[in-house]
């Protein structure tokens, strides 16, 4: 299958990945981030898809520090740093930095001396094409509320003043997407910038602040946002990782509506769910038309969301916008998607029961916020 020229994001091409953190450490701190990190380093190398990582300190100012590391692709290191052990293992080193920020790129190209390597083993692992996109990421958290207090928590998320969504000369936040199913909430955002600017612009913004303390005793997993360990851990866990983003090739129409799904997986299946969800929005993305123009598979363990843009009601195309179109398709989400958590059981092919899937899927929205210029 022809790569689509419209994916702007992916962890499934197979590239190597580089990863950057760069650190600003407190005053004094630097033998105890050193103990901290040579525990993390000794783990890690053990991690499966690791190749290699270094630690480097500023020539100019002894406080500033960067981690570089190697993946053999995204998929290993996403698993890795969402996982509960790395949680563990980097926590001695929070007290040890004052500010932090984290980049991760596909490496595209890579010079070797000459006659070191055949064009093919250079070229090995590389990312294929240079990815195209308007400049804007999508990314998403997700959290659960207690049972019972949905209703409750939807009113305080949808009732707050948005804040600026200018933060600096290059970064803004365009829009805001809120979800519920039962008591799962998704927030997504699409950034374009430096996504940590955004958060912490948004964070720092007292009506925000207000909403996150009114939900705070509504949340199944206890968090104090007030306490930068406790709200790194938060975060770190809520994540939903972008694994793809991609948009029909052709010009945007007018009148697109969002939704987002969610898709349970069986126990142990989510990244596959997640992976047969992007190929087909990839195959979908090559034609002339369609009820989907754009579209973001998240994915974190077995929790799979698909937030799409479309041109029309779901229900006249169920089986585009579950991103099952095809022959066989349908199959296969029923082997991987567990109906029973989201009320569906049954065969796919009753095109009643798709359509009660597509219903139990299509989460609540709570808000969606353009900002005024997007």
């Amino acid at each position: 299958m022809t790569k689509s020229a419209r994916i702007s994001q992916s962890a499934f091409d197979g590239s190597r990945l580089r990863v950057i953190l760069l650190l600003d450490l407190y005053e004094g701190a630097q033998q105890q981030f050193l103990d901290a990190y040579e525990h993390m380093r000794n783990t890690v190398a053990s991690v499966p898809g690791h190749i290699s990582d270094q630690l480097c300190q500023s020539i100019e100012n002894p406080s500033q520090w960067l981690i570089t590391s190697e993946w053999e692709s995204a998929l290993p290191f996403l698993d890795w740093v969402n996982s509960e052990e790395h949680i563990k293992i980097v926590r001695p080193m929070h007290s040890c930095v004052r500010d932090t920020r984290s980049m991760r790129y596909s490496v595209l190209r890579e010079t070797h001396p000459e006659q070191s390597l055949t064009p093919e083993a250079a070229r090995a692992n590389l990312q294929p094409a240079a990815r195209v996109g308007a400049g804007r990421t999508r990314h998403a958290l997700t959290f659960t509320v207690k049972p019972g207090s949905e209703s409750k928590v939807a009113d305080i998320l949808a009732n707050y003043d948005a804040p600026e969504a200018r933060i600096n000369g290059i970064t803004r936040l365009h829009r805001t997407s809120l979800f519920m199913h039962g008591n799962r909430v998704v927030r997504a955002v699409e950034v374009e910038g430096d996504l940590l600017a955004t958060l912490c612009h948004v964070a720092a913004q007292p009506e925000v602040q207000a909403v996150e303390e009114a939900i705070n005793p509504h949340l199944e997993a206890d968090r104090d946002l007030s306490d930068p360990d406790s709200a790194r851990v938060f975060f770190t866990r809520a994540a939903l990782p972008a694994m793809q983003h991609v948009e029909a090739g052709r010009p945007e129409p007018a009148g697109l509506r969002r939704h987002m799904l969610y898709y349970p997986a069986v126990a142990g299946h989510g990244l596959e769910l997640a992976r047969f969800l992007a190929r087909q929005d990839e195959a979908a993305a090559n034609g002339p038309d369609g009820l989907v123009y754009a579209s973001t598979v998240f994915q974190r363990d077995d929790v799979v969301t698909r937030m799409i843009d479309v041109t029309g009601e779901l229900d006249l195309d169920p089986l585009s916008a579950l991103g099952i179109k095809g022959q066989g398709k349908a199959a296969e989400l029923e082997r991987l998607l567990d109906g029973a958590a989201i009320g569906v059981e049954g065969s796919l092919d009753s095109e009643r029961t798709l359509h009660r899937l597509l219903a139990h899927a299509d989460m609540m929205p709570v808000t969606d916020r353009v900002s005024a210029d997007s």
